[in-house]
């Protein structure tokens, strides 16, 4: 049954807020003071990153688990239905983006609740707002788009062939991926690949009444949504021009 705009909102909420829950959880159990998960080291956040998707693609199944943006440029320049019976208009598009940001900062919300002490407890402003979004090792903001726009065409051209393969192993399939992006290419910038996953959680820390938080690093944030979105598009684009699509 095709969902309504409704489900299509809820759900995208739902999964992307999953997402950045479980994601930015493991962040702060890495990063955070006296917390049991501490200095998990980046192989620990990465599968952690690759869990939350696995638990936000089954949460959002409804609406396509699109939990991303960037996904959602990728399947409307590919030309894909966006779930089983929903175009790829410009009000469904907007809907999902809407979703996927407001569910990016509840997300957030969420863990800042669950870890308030340890904030409270942690004197690196630097450390609490990497709990929330990302930022680069070398900051060139020209070669950190570069870096997005590659992790994100990986993680949406992926995605795409996985919906004509026959394994349909699904939300495994987009985890793994997940994890693969964050250990090959996740080093220069942290690999958002995903405009709300960033943007939406930098919104939380910006607003969030942390103590000793600092900056939110402004100057950076369009990096991790102009990448990842250029990224998509790449991806969409190279996924349509193929001249035979794998059975």
């Amino acid at each position: 049954m095709t969902p309504s705009l409704a489900e299509i909102f809820l759900s995208e909420v739902l999964g992307t807020a999953t997402l950045t829950l479980l994601g930015c959880g493991v962040v702060a159990n890495a990063l955070l003071a006296k917390t049991k998960g501490f200095a998990g080291g980046p192989l620990f956040i990465n599968f952690g990153w690759g869990l939350a998707v696995f638990a936000g693609v089954y949460v959002a199944y409804a609406s396509g688990a699109h939990l991303n943006p960037a996904v959602t440029v990728g399947l409307l320049v590919s030309g894909n239905d966006y779930a089983p019976g929903v175009s790829p208009d410009l009000v469904n598009t907007l809907v999902y983006f809407a979703a996927e940001m407001v569910g990016g900062a509840l997300g957030a919300v969420v863990v800042y609740l669950a870890y308030k002490k340890h904030f409270d407890a942690t004197e690196d402003g630097a450390l609490k707002l990497a709990v929330f979004s990302t930022g680069p090792e070398i900051r060139r903001y020209g070669w950190n788009v570069v870096t997005e726009v590659i992790g994100t065409f990986v993680l949406v051209f992926v995605i795409l062939l996985f919906g004509n393969t026959p394994a349909q192993i699904g939300p495994l399939a987009v985890a793994l991926l997940v994890v693969g992006i964050g250990a090959s290419l996740g080093g220069p910038t942290g690999y958002a690949i995903n405009p709300a996953r960033d943007l939406g959680p930098r919104i939380a820390h910006a607003l969030l009444p942390i103590r000793g938080k600092g900056s939110s690093d402004w100057a950076y944030a369009w990096v991790p949504v102009v990448g990842p979105v250029l990224g998509g598009i790449l991806a969409g684009l190279v996924y349509y021009a193929m001249p035979v699509i794998p059975a």
